[in-house]
């Protein structure tokens, strides 16, 4: 086991940061997401579904923790006033800076079902397509496009909120 171990990590590490990194837009937060992904692996004594597809394996469980992490940090975080969110003293018309809209983003994934949000960090983040991920989820190509539809107007519906637009 310790050296399946070794050789899991040496091979996965930057693949699991890496996908992290990306839901979580931050180093502390990729890092903390690599360390419990690791250390739960470590305190098994089989691994799971590691033969099969170890890189699947990998890909879904770091999201699944880093959506988890993007979840707890937005109940933890207070929201403020949302108008000065929004201008954050900035001229009229100027564009909201992309780190807001990144956050805005991570938040709502946040909300959605866990499963839809890990298809849609699959597709739209890490740039599966609808037959890489149904596969990898061992489910059919018509529920990846259906939880994948769903998710975009929940998320659409969120930054509408957010905009302070009528839905």
């Amino acid at each position: 086991m310790p050296e399946d171990f070794e050789r899991i990590f040496n091979e996965n590490h930057a693949l699991v940061y890496r996908v992290a990194y990306r839901i979580t837009g931050n180093n502390e937060d990729a890092e903390d997401v690599l360390q419990t992904l690791f250390l739960r692996l470590l305190r098994r004594e089989v691994l799971p579904d590691m033969e099969r597809n170890p890189k699947a394996y990998m890909h879904r469980a770091a999201i699944n923790i880093a959506l988890d992490i993007v979840k707890l940090r937005a109940r933890n975080v207070s929201t403020g006033n949302l108008e000065d969110q929004i201008h954050d003293g900035s001229a009229p018309g100027d564009r909201m800076p992309a780190f807001r809209v990144q956050d805005w983003l991570r938040d709502a994934l946040g909300e959605l079902n866990p499963k839809a949000a890990e298809i849609f960090v699959l597709k739209h983040i890490e740039g599966y397509d609808n037959t890489e991920i149904a596969q990898m989820l061992g489910t059919s190509r018509g529920t990846v496009a259906v939880l994948l539809f769903r998710a975009r107007s929940r998320l659409k519906k969120s930054v509408r909120k957010r905009l302070g637009e009528n839905l």
